[in-house]
């Protein structure tokens, strides 16, 4: 689709699970009829690397040639985590300001109290603390797919990437909300529902080792789901595992205890 056909905007796609990830491609296949696109991805596999500002300090935007839609679209990699190749690619194409910040599709969903450890989240963290509406879009996979390219089925994640993205793109983001985090099951299909959620308090990736000694090594720890049995209704992890819904969860900035100070005070003055 020519730029004249298009909604006018700018969207900046990246990802944390690298450049040649089909997720990411996917979502090039999702936004690239709303907006003109500019795809700025880690060089390597990030996951895991939440808000992390590391990478090669000589790392410069590599041009890529991606393949979206059968046809050559113009990418390009740094060897830094997410949140550091987003902000460098902000940092050298100022004339692109986007008006949409998108990252995934991720390999893998992105729950509970892990998203702070979610390279995909941080990157859409990185865009949000300047201002950047953002969206981190992942799809349901088992563990063993985030650490390499499997073959999955993206065509539901692209529906509802695209839906949300154009509902951003139109309105922007209500009041106090900077990022929608978008999980999909690996179930659905583009008629399943979509509900609004809460972030869950719970770990749903948990760090396990079958027989932990002190001379374990970090290579022996094996990643896992789990399951809560206190797990509320609303939250982001009781929708996708249990209903099957896709969740879709309005996240702000502001990490302030929701507590009456009021109390909190109460509780560091009184004896």
């Amino acid at each position: 689709m020519s730029d004249e056909m298009k909604t006018a905007g700018e969207i900046f796609l990246t990802n944390d699970d690298g450049v040649d990830s089909p997720g990411l491609l996917a979502a090039a296949e999702a936004l690239n009829s709303l907006a003109r696109l500019s795809v700025v991805a880690p060089l390597n596999q990030q996951t895991a690397m939440g808000r992390a500002k590391t990478g090669n300090p000589d790392a410069t935007l590599l041009p890529r040639t991606l393949s979206v839609g059968g046809e050559a679209f113009q990418a390009y990699a740094c060897d830094a985590s997410p949140a550091a190749a987003v902000a460098h690619g902000l940092n050298v194409m100022p004339e692109k300001a986007p008006n949409l910040l998108v990252s995934g599709i991720n390999y893998g969903e992105n729950l509970g109290a892990n998203i702070t450890s979610s390279g995909t989240v941080g990157a859409a963290m990185e865009a949000a603390y300047r201002g950047i509406p953002s969206i981190a879009i992942s799809l349901e996979t088992p563990v063993s797919s985030h650490y390499e390219y499997t073959e999955q089925e993206w065509g539901t994640a692209i529906h509802f990437l695209r839906y949300f993205a154009g509902v951003v793109l139109e309105k922007g983001l209500p009041t106090d909300v900077h990022i929608l985090k978008i999980d999909v099951p690996s179930s659905a299909t583009p008629e399943t529902p979509w509900r609004l959620t809460t972030l869950s308090p719970f770990l749903h990736y948990q760090a396990h080792l079958d027989a932990p000694t002190m001379e374990s090594r970090l290579r022996d720890v094996r990643v896992v789901k789990v399951r809560n049995p206190g797990e509320p209704e609303e939250t982001d992890v009781y929708a996708l595992s249990m209903d099957k819904v896709v969740s879709v969860t309005p996240l702000t900035l502001d990490l302030t205890s929701r507590a009456e100070f009021s109390s909190i005070h109460s509780w560091l003055t009184e004896g």
